[in-house]
Parts: C-alpha cells; structure tokens; sequence
C-alpha cells in the first residue's frame, strides 16, 4: 500500500504541473470510454446487483447501486459540463505589491493526493476521478463491497482513457478491501485528504484511525418548514419532491415541521399526495390529532432514512422550527416555505448548515445542479469546504513573491519601507 501511495503522489505532481487542454482531453477521453464500454459497465452492474440482492442488501443501497445507461448518460453529460468550466488551476486569489518590485501573489493549486471512501454509488466514482482530474489532484477511491465488479470496469476504463490522453500512471487508484482502507489511514506521508460518504459513527472512525485531515460527508437529517403564510398547494409540491424525487439521496427530506397555524389545512391534503407515492408517515402527538399515521419517537428526529419515511412534527413558531433543525440535523441542507422576507432572513442567519434554502426543493443541494460540474460530496463541515464540494473544494493555494534581491534586513533597519498596494494582474509565473 506504501507504493501505491508513493505512485499516486509522484503522479500527483506530475499532474499539477499538466495544463487545461491536456486534462480536458483526457476527461473527453473518459467520456469516449464510457460510452464505448457501455455494455461492459452495465454487465458488471448487473453481477453486482444480483449478488447483492442474493446478500439481501438493504433497498436504499440496492437503489444507490443501480448504473443503468440513464445514469451512464448522465455522468458523460456532468464530464462534458466539467470541460467546459474554468482551469481552476493557477488562478490568481490576491496580489499586492509589497514594495516597488516586490509583488505577492496567491495562486490556486491541487490539493495533491486524496482518499475517498463511499458505500454504492458507481456515478460517484466516476464523479470523483474526473473532479479530481480536472482539479490536478491523484484519487484513491474505495467504493462499498456491493459496486466491486462495477468500479473495478470504471477504473480501467477510466485509467486507460487518461493514459492515452498523457496523465502519468497512477493518478487513479481504486482500493477494494477494508485492509486497503486501514493501511491508506496510514499513509499521512503520502495523501493529503482524507474524504468519506457514510453516517457519522463511520466519519468519526476514520477521524480516530488516521492522523490525515479528513473532509467529513456525515447524515443527511434534512429539513423543511412550512411556515404560517406558505403557500399550501406550492408546500405540498416541494414537499414531495424532496421526499420523493431520488429517495435515496443524502439531500431528500427526513423531517417536515409544520407551524401550527398551517397544521390543519396542510396535513390532510399531503398525507393523501404522501401516501400516493408510497410514503409511510410518523408524527409527533400534535400531527396525530389530525391525521391518522404512526407516532414518532425521540429517535425518529435523529434518523436518515434514505427511505419512503417521513417524520413530521407540528412547531409553535419560526424560532422553534430553528432550534430543533439546530439540535437534530446534520448540517446538512434545510428549508424554509413562506412568503415573509423577514423570516427568511432569520431562518437563513440562524440555521447552522451548509445549504439553507428558501422556496425550493432540497434536492437541489447537488453540485451538478448547483453549475460545479459534479460533486466529490457533500461537506457538514465548516473548515476548508462547506456543502457540495466541486472543483473550489479540491483546490489549496500557494504565495508566489516576485523580487528583484529584496533583504528583510532592509525593512528591519528602516532603509526600506512596505508599500503593501493591491494590484490588478495575474500572476505572470
């Protein structure tokens, strides 16, 4: 494992140093392969779904497991959104003229090396390699067990495009066994990120197991309130579209809070649209005065169900709405339907997540969706990236300082003097 963590970080540096047309070929490349392997990628889906459904694997995960040629399409779309975006390499953040010919420079560059551990998701593997790719970072990638025939096609497919196109070998490694995972925890010389898509209890393992930073995507315990002068008829659409579009996302809805002046008009007409789409419903004691549905219990307000469950409870007002979103959620992504300005600005200021929405669906917490071409994950952190980590989240930075035989001992005496001057241009190296 050492040597692989060697060969991704020489191919790390040798990668940062690639230009845009360069790695644009190679993420075209990528997309070329996809759509000439179609049939090979579909046929190792299906041995992993059939092995999987023989293992009895829980049906929100059987459901994340599925790369049919929809979802095949889709991911040669976001690679094709992804060319078309900026070379997030090189750019120039901040320049300031420290003296007259002394120019400071901060300026875009990869992270290097990073680790990402996933359950599922075959479109995310794809995700991950072409955002890194495009971003100048080497990816080691561990899907979950059940996507082993799946990610083991989409990794050749994927290294061979990107060889035939000049990215250096090893750039993209993929891992399939928990002794992999534990041994890459320890490789804090050679990968600089550690990125994993789980449940809380699986973040903090890996936070405990490795002294490399580590970009946290915990549960996705997302909200919606309905506040007292929404829009009934528009709360029951974005209600269902976020419990019900994809309900297997870490973005679908998982708790609804209703303010108590609404209660009455609302819960009726959507247990009827809910339960038409199959949707087993929990409330607390309030809901259960005027619907007929299963009560909710203390750990239904801390469960992601990534499942056709909703639980619902009935709030006095905007502030309550905010302190259980604040003391059950997962930072993750959370909405508020009104038509009060006011409330808005509140619930947006005090809400403690990284997507809080106003009017909308929390489906659209995505990085396709949100224009970053495709999304590594989704961070409930708060330091270095926040939300649905795209190119900026893959990206550190260097200060270049531009001189012309500049001694400190200058400044110190007084001979010199900072002029510290903002200036317009780009770095010119």
């Amino acid at each position: 494992m050492e040597e692989r963590g060697k060969l991704a970080r020489e191919a790390g540096i040798k990668l940062a140093a690639t230009d845009t047309k360069t790695r644009n070929q190679a993420l075209l490349a990528i997309a070329k392969g996809l759509e000439t392997h179609k049939a090979e990628i579909l046929a190792a889906n299906e041995a992993d779904l059939k092995r999987s459904q023989a293992e009895n694997l829980a049906a929100p995960l059987l459901k994340r497991l599925v790369f049919n040629e929809v979802k095949i399409n889709d991911v040669i779309d976001g690679i094709n959104s992804l060319v078309e975006l900026n070379d997030p390499l090189g750019a120039t953040k901040l320049a300031t003229e420290l003296d007259q010919g002394l120019d400071l420079y901060k300026v875009t560059c990869p992270i290097g090396v990073i680790g990402v551990i996933f359950e599922s998701r075959p479109d995310a593997f794809v995700q991950i390699s072409t955002l890194c790719l495009k971003s100048g970072n080497s990816v080691l990638l561990k899907g979950g067990r059940e996507a082993l025939e799946t990610n083991r096609m989409l990794c050749k497919v994927i290294e061979d495009a990107t060889l035939s196109a000049g990215i250096p070998k090893g750039f993209i490694q993929n891992l399939e066994s928990r002794d992999e995972v534990n041994a890459m925890l320890a490789l804090d010389n050679y990968i600089d990120l550690i990125i994993p898509r789980g449940s809380n209890e699986f973040v903090q393992y890996i936070m405990n197991h490795s002294n490399i930073p580590v970009m946290g995507h915990a549960d996705g315990i997302c909200h919606v309130f309905v506040d007292d002068d929404a829009q009934i008829p528009m709360a029951i659409d974005l209600i269902v579209d976020s419990k019900t579009q994809y309900v297997a996302a870490c973005n679908t809805l998982e708790t609804l809070l209703v303010h108590e002046s609404v209660a009455k008009d609302l819960l009726p007409p959507l247990k009827k649209a809910l339960e038409a789409k199959n949707v087993h419903l929990k409330g607390d004691a309030k809901v259960l005065k005027i619907i007929d549905i299963e009560a909710a219990t203390e750990e239904d307000w801390k469960t992601e169900y990534l499942d056709y469950i909703l639980s619902i409870k009935i709030v006095p007002d905007l502030i309550s709405a905010i302190n259980h979103i604040n003391t059950y959620g997962s930072g993750h992504t959370d909405v508020i339907i009104t038509n009060d300005n006011e409330a808005v600005k509140t619930f947006m200021t005090l809400v403690d997540s990284a997507g809080v929405f106003h009017n909308c669906s929390t489906r659209f917490s995505d990085g396709f969706r949100f224009g970053f071409g495709a999304e590594v994950g989704i961070s409930t952190s708060k330091l270095h990236a926040r939300g649905p980590v795209g190119l900026d989240g893959l990206l550190s930075y260097k200060y270049k300082l531009l001189g012309h035989g500049q001694c400190v001992s200058d400044y110190a005496s007084g001979q010199s003097h900072f002029t510290h001057q903002p200036k317009n241009t780009d770095c010119p190296v």
